[in-house]
């Protein structure tokens, strides 16, 4: 369930809000007269919400890709181009 707050209690209760974004990884939305105005989260929410966001986008990117080529790679395939990639050994 989303917590929202007036953004005054930003101010008054920092602490507090502080705790709960760290507590549960949850982020606390405030408004200002009655609408939306900020949210506010932990740096871990934030940095996890932005992995999801780029691995969601590069798989959309690869199905993309997928739907105008024939072309495929076995998983040993993509096993020996990370190992080049990263200059670990050939074999597999």
């Amino acid at each position: 369930m989303n917590m929202i707050r007036p953004v005054s209690d930003l101010r008054n209760n920092f602490a507090d809000i502080s705790k709960t974004v760290h507590e549960t990884k949850q982020p606390v939305f405030l408004t200002k007269n009655g609408y939306g105005d900020m949210v506010v989260m932990s740096m871990e929410a934030f940095e996890q919400m932005q992995f999801d966001s780029e691995v969601y986008f590069k798989l959309l990117e690869a199905e993309r890709e997928a739907e105008v080529t024939e072309e495929r790679y076995s998983s040993k395939d993509v096993l020996k181009a990370m190992r080049a990639a990263i200059g670990g050994a050939d074999s597999v």
